[in-house]
């Protein structure tokens, strides 16, 4: 018996790995060049990029405590392949229409899309693996996450040399092909559905979400996890949505002979992606991750460094230096997701795990819908330096979060 879960702990875990690792070629695939698409072949205007970016944190903030419960009631499994399955179908509208209103229809599938994936994924590998193994599988996934993406920034640069609509259209037509590999491999033994009572599967819906929230109002430690995704959801939104911008209107980028200019994102991206490999590297060789005091004094480390790193990459004033701003963030931001996703999980108990993450996962985009907007005007009516500068300031507040949560007082009885 010992044996036989072994082995489908094993392969969920590999399973998990090669998710992780076409999900990330196929983003980084679109994400390479899908805001040069969207400035230069769709002309959106500093305010229009933001709005894109909160009609997806909108249809996410509606739409992630509703899935969550379906992934905690009825299977993870399903709400994975569904979410996959609604990322690909958006990739497909926004590259197929490059206008303004088909982006914004794209936005509210990948949105739904998103919120399928954001609670039952994490879940579901947490219970096929088990929660002391669960802070190593985030860690490994995330360094195949970031070698299949940057294998994926040549084939975008390449693709996007032909069209930019064309890499992301494929992008689309790989998380398609992921749903049906998922179908035929990806297990579920350590899945237990939320108990049903007489009264049907409403009843389960709403017992499960009642259970989610009332864990995280008995543990003041969860909120405050929630809190500091809030302020890292209103600084992301400004910074996601502006930084290619920044680069393309306040630098000129220089020439590469006759290739096109589009390289050069690609190069960023290559340069970036051995930087978060190595730091996470780091982490996962020198961080207990199952030690929630440890993970919590890294994260307060890292958001510091982040903050000084942006303000270098908005305020620096020679390419080379923005650009060494540019890839220290996608270093710690890279060091900064597993983490936080080990955080909540060390917290958080198998039967509401994925509507615990959801509510997260809603948190974030109430912090992007809340300061996105804001920041984006800053950017229209003054400047996107100011705009992404200020972005790294709304950062000051989480430093206090987690120092907060290294009380004794905070940190529940296990």
């Amino acid at each position: 018996m010992q044996s036989k879960l072994k082995i489908a702990n094993e392969r969920a875990y590999h399973v998990y790995l090669a998710m992780s690792g076409v999900e990330s070629f196929a983003l980084t695939m679109a994400f390479t060049i899908n805001l040069v698409y969207q400035v230069q072949q769709v002309g959106l205007n500093p305010l229009q990029l933001v709005l894109i970016g909160t009609c997806l944190e909108l249809t996410a903030f509606l739409f992630e405590i509703p899935t969550g419960i379906v992934a905690d009631v009825y299977s993870r499994r399903l709400s994975v392949i569904v979410g996959f399955l609604l990322l690909g179908i958006g990739f497909l509208v926004e590259g197929s229409f490059p206008l303004f209103e088909a982006l914004l229809v794209a936005q509210v599938i990948m949105g739904i899309g998103y919120t399928f994936l954001s609670g039952a994924k994490p879940a579901w590998i947490v219970d096929e693996v088990g929660a002391e193994r669960a802070g190593s599988a985030f860690l490994r996934a995330s360094q195949v996450s970031q070698i299949s993406g940057f294998a994926a920034i040549f084939v975008s640069v390449a693709v996007a040399s032909i069209s930019l609509q064309l890499a992301i259209v494929v992008a689309g037509l790989i998380l398609l092909a992921l749903v049906l590999l998922l179908m035929l491999i990806m297990p579920e033994a350590g899945f237990k559905p939320a108990a049903r009572d007489q009264n049907g599967n409403w009843s389960a819906l709403f017992d499960t979400l009642r259970g989610g929230i009332g864990l995280i109002r008995g543990r003041r430690l969860l909120l405050l996890i929630l809190l500091a995704t809030i302020i890292h959801g209103a600084f992301s939104e400004g910074f996601d949505r502006l930084w290619t911008a920044h680069l393309l209107e306040s630098f000129s980028l220089p020439a590469l002979g006759a290739l096109d200019e589009i390289v050069w994102f690609g190069i960023i991206s290559a340069v970036g992606t051995p930087l978060s490999l190595v730091a996470t590297e780091l982490i996962r060789r020198r961080v207990d991750m199952t030690s929630h005091r440890a993970v919590a004094m890294t994260l307060f480390v890292v958001y510091a460094l982040m903050i000084l790193a942006v303000l270098i990459f908005s305020l620096g004033g020679s390419f080379a230096l923005v650009l060494l701003g540019l890839w220290l963030t996608g270093a710690l931001r890279a060091i900064r997701n597993p983490l936080m996703e080990t955080w909540i999980n060390q917290h958080t108990e198998s039967e509401w795990r994925a509507t615990v993450l959801s509510i997260q996962g809603q948190a974030d985009a109430f912090g992007q819908i809340a300061g996105g907007p804001a920041v984006g005007a800053v950017g229209l009516l003054s400047s996107i330096r100011l705009a992404i500068s200020i972005s790294a300031l709304t950062l000051l507040p989480i430093l206090a979060v987690i120092r907060r949560t290294l009380r004794p007082s905070v940190i529940p009885i296990r």
